[in-house]
């Protein structure tokens, strides 16, 4: 690894925190960040020059302090909190400015809520929580998601300037509000999650970059929010689904189905992990969300030595609680895969045509995929390829549109012949 990759690298596990510290401190994120990247580019400027410093994100800490002092000596003053800063600093010691970066934990739970504030749209609370919490570029971002950096770094900026504008404070929420924004910062990583294990466009299927840094920022909530049983719930569901990673492709990209994959190469140390997260969202006695009854079905999943092992009655059972949770057409989706290998096609069938008429469906290409399945299995082979070439042209990735034309093609070949 050479100075710059290690530079990137002390950055991305520092940055978050000496943002949350300098927020609290100035009461304002998008200054924060700034400041923070003034340091950022101070190192690249000096650490290949006199090398990496023994305490690197103290290094970065007391450097983003002594521009914030430089800003309040040229902007007027009480523009922004930094010339309490200089003052604070000036009567400091350097081991005791180094000090300033000792972990806050609450500095940096308040960082992943502003992020994901009630006055950003969704795709907004993404962008900065991946910019401001994981650490990750503009450039990253955008690619991540498929957008122009120009657009992304728009998205970013409207959002810093969206917080300002309504005066967003640098606290966490009251307790009364604390469950609706726990929900919404959970919302924000599984969206990353998701992206990352289906992505929704581009070349790639499987998105593993994207899953890992939600994956983190889980665990990050986890140790900071000990006693919320959703956070734990969604850390087991994102470890368990990606336990499946190894199998989850083929060597060309293409999608492999869950019956055929080799469960063998399931990454265990990840199944271990989520269970005992499993565990401890269910060992804090609270009612079950939705997170961590999806967990719970992953479970049933990872524990099956073979996909016949599976004990679907438990899932439908989990599934029937989720839809009573959090009704949606998904969730029945989900349910009626199940409930084929608990009542077979026939009741799979029913479950799936009773969702054809919702609209919220209505380009989901999973539902023609589902269809066409179930009906292959009852032989009706050429109402299957007309589902399963339906759903081709639905898919969002090349892959899985592959996929889709490959299983028409087979149920038409393999259709009975009239005598």
């Amino acid at each position: 690894m050479d100075v710059r990759q290690s530079i990137e690298a002390v950055w991305r596990i520092e940055s978050p925190q000496i943002i949350a510290t300098l927020a609290r401190q100035i009461g304002d994120v998008a200054i924060a960040e700034d400041l923070a990247s003034e340091a950022f580019v101070a190192a690249l400027e000096q650490w290949p020059r006199d090398g990496i410093p023994p305490r690197p994100g103290a290094w970065l800490m007391s450097t983003a302090r002594h521009k914030a002092i430089d800003r309040a000596r040229r902007e007027e003053a009480g523009r922004c909190k930094a010339a309490l800063l200089a003052a604070d600093l000036d009567d400091r010691t350097p081991d005791a400015a180094e000090q300033a970066l000792d972990p806050i934990p609450d500095d940096l739970l308040t960082l992943i809520f502003i992020a994901c504030h009630p006055v950003l749209s969704p795709e907004s609370r993404v962008a900065l929580t991946l910019r401001l919490v994981a650490g990750l570029t503009t450039e990253e971002i955008a690619h991540a998601f498929l957008v122009p950096s120009a657009t992304l770094g728009q998205r970013i900026s409207r959002a810093k300037r969206t917080l300002s504008e309504a005066r967003v404070p640098f606290e966490s929420p009251q307790p009364a509000e604390l469950p609706a924004r726990v929900s919404a910062v959970l919302e924000v990583v599984y969206l990353v999650f998701n992206e990352g294990y289906t992505a929704t466009s581009g070349e790639r299927w499987v998105r593993r970059d994207l899953a890992l840094e939600a994956m983190r920022l889980g665990r990050v909530l986890a140790g900071l929010l000990p006693r919320e049983p959703e956070v734990f719930g969604l850390v087991a569901l994102m470890e368990l689904q990606a336990s499946r990673f190894p199998t989850r492709t083929d060597a060309d990209g293409a999608p492999v189905l869950l019956e055929h994959q080799d469960r063998t190469r399931w990454d265990r140390t990840l199944i271990t992990h989520g269970l005992a997260m499993l565990d401890q969202a269910t060992g804090l006695r609270r009612p079950l969300g939705p997170y961590t009854l999806q967990a719970a079905i992953a479970a049933y999943h990872a524990r099956a030595a073979t996909f016949a092992d599976t004990d679907w009655a438990a899932i439908v059972a989990l599934y029937d609680a989720l839809a009573h949770l959090t009704p949606s057409p998904v969730i029945e989706l989900n349910r009626a895969v199940a409930l084929l290998y608990t009542d077979g096609p026939e009741a799979a069938l029913a479950a799936a045509d009773s969702l054809r008429e919702d609209r919220r469906l209505a380009r989901y290409h999973l539902l023609g995929a589902v269809r066409g399945d179930i009906l292959l299995r009852l032989g009706r082979n050429t109402e299957a390829a007309e589902e399963l070439e339906r759903a081709a042209q639905l898919a969002p990735t090349r892959h899985e549109r592959r996929l889709l034309l490959e299983r028409m093609a087979q149920a038409l070949a393999d259709r009975p012949v009239d005598r």
